[in-house]
């Protein structure tokens, strides 16, 4: 498990140095801010649709394997990404990072195979414990290694340096790394039949509560992704930062949602309960984005970030709490599995929307629009826990 730990950190570290410097990169090139938003979700649009192709090979070949492909593809696409000349090859090499992101689903996928049900939960915090330490670690490294200043942004050295990063890792994996799936088991898997992912999405939906718990998470997912995005381009009109400024922002976000995640959701969740963490994480996310486009300074900045950091960190776990206890043991895989697919869609749908509305209305306006969005999500998590209520005191 150490051995994974280390690869998946310096994986994300990698990752997360990419992270500040993209919008500042696509406007280089003299991207717009709706391509800046479409810059940032076409990695997630690309790993959307090579998910279950890597999935369905590392239950065929094994997790090794497809560990090593997709880091060997991922520093290739930082390579790319630093060498890149053209808007057009930016967009290619983030597409290509998209495709070869099947190494984090393979890790937690690595950790199923070598645990017991009865530590499995400590040894999938531990491969998000990494990965929660890469994005604090990567953007700030990112962030030191482009500079402070946007006209004299250097975009090649934090790319470079994710590619060793990446390449890094990949050796350690090659070295350290031995397969966890035996040829019987992998045998067994692959005699199952094959299940259509639009009948997985429709079976999950259809499940009491499950559909309205996924649909929470992906439009808090929506929201917080498309703060992601045009933060950035925000942030350079605003005060004039460059990318070193905006590293350093998000690894402060980073730092309060590993310390929320680490331990204080589990202590809040025993207090009050899922169902008002859900409904007062979205309150704290819309006071959040409200927030951040009032600020004229850090003393009101850094407040509204920590907000928003607060609210997604408490809304994200407490949603995926509340949408295992209302399946069975065998249905467990299959509606975790639909839950992130549709996560994984909001980060491609959130910075496209997000950056339209930047560009069309004005920068404040996905920052509002956002807050918009968490008000229906409040007004949803209430009406439902109104309902689960209500149903609770019928059948009593």
């Amino acid at each position: 498990m150490l051995v994974l730990f280390l690869i998946v950190f310096v994986d994300l570290v990698g990752f997360g140095i990419v992270i500040p410097l993209l919008p500042f990169y696509g406007e280089h090139y003299h991207a717009t801010p709706d391509q800046v938003g479409l810059l940032m979700a076409v990695y997630s649009l690309t790993q959307f649709v090579a998910a279950p192709f890597w999935g369905r090979l590392s239950d065929r070949v094994g997790r090794r394997p497809v560990l090593l492909v997709s880091l060997a593809g991922l520093a290739a696409s930082y390579v790319w990404l630093g060498l890149a000349g053209s808007l057009a090859e930016l967009f290619a090499a983030r597409a290509l990072g998209g495709l070869m992101a099947g190494n984090i689903a393979t890790a937690f996928a690595y950790v199923a195979d070598v645990t017991t049900p009865e530590n499995r939960a400590r040894g999938m915090g531990a491969v998000g414990a990494a990965f929660g330490l890469g994005f604090i670690f990567g953007p700030a490294i990112g962030g030191m290694l482009a500079g402070a200043d946007p006209a004299t942004a250097d975009f090649r050295t934090p790319a470079f340096a994710a590619a060793g990063l990446s390449g890094t890792a990949l050796v350690m994996a090659l070295v350290l790394l031995k397969e966890s799936l035996s040829a019987e088991v992998r045998a067994r898997i692959a005699g199952r039949p094959r299940r259509n992912r639009l009948r997985q999405f429709a079976d999950a939906l259809a499940l009491p509560h499950v559909g309205l718990l996924i649909a929470l998470s992906f439009l808090a997912t929506f929201v917080f992704a498309g703060m992601e995005t045009t933060f950035a381009m925000w942030s350079r009109r605003q005060f004039g930062w460059g990318p070193a400024q905006n590293g350093y922002l998000f690894a402060f976000v980073g730092v309060i949602s590993a310390l929320i995640q680490g331990g204080l959701v589990g202590r809040l969740a025993r207090q009050v309960g899922e169902a008002w963490l859900i409904v007062g994480g979205a309150v704290a996310l819309a006071l959040g984005m409200v927030l951040i486009p009032l600020s004229t300074g850090l003393g009101l900045l850094v407040p509204a970030m920590a907000v928003v950091a607060f609210g997604f960190s408490i809304m994200s776990p407490s949603l995926n709490s509340l949408i295992s206890l209302q399946v069975g043991e065998e249905s467990q895989g299959g509606v975790m599995g639909v839950t992130r697919s549709a996560t994984t869609l909001a980060r491609v749908l959130g910075p496209a929307w997000a950056g339209m509305l930047f560009a069309a209305l004005g920068r404040d306006w996905p920052y509002f629009g956002g807050a918009l969005v968490m008000a229906v999500v409040v007004a949803l998590g209430l009406r439902a826990r109104a309902a689960r209520g209500a149903g609770a005191k019928r059948h009593g």
